[in-house]
């Protein structure tokens, strides 16, 4: 007996593949998580032009790039919001360093400049 075998969008065998209701909603849920994507990037760029204006601030008023004190605030609120959205708070304070680390630099970069 053979079986026909189709690929799923990962280029992955599936056999018989999925049938058009499934097909029709993985769609669906990707189409959302596709508009979350884009809402997250423009989120991102919204707080880098905040971030870019604290960085000339403090750029122009001699002030270090880094605030640890504030960062440490800022890490204990996120993982406190991430856990009230059933978001892994380790997760969270992962991300939240990462961008951390990125702001940091941008504000030294825009120090040696000033």
């Amino acid at each position: 007996m053979t079986t026909s075998h189709t690929s799923d969008t990962n280029g992955a065998a599936a056999p018989d593949g999925p049938d058009e209701d499934v097909r029709a909603e993985l769609s669906r849920l990707r189409e959302s998580i596709d508009n979350i994507d884009a809402a997250v990037v423009h989120m991102l760029a919204e707080r880098f032009k905040c971030t870019q204006q604290v960085g000339h601030l403090k750029a122009n008023h001699h002030l270090p790039p880094a605030d640890p004190a504030r960062e440490a605030r800022q890490i204990a609120r996120l993982r406190e919001l991430a856990g009230n959205a059933r978001l892994d708070p380790a997760f969270a304070e992962k991300l939240l360093n990462f961008i951390i680390a990125e702001v940091i630099r941008h504000h030294e970069t825009i120090a040696k400049s000033s």
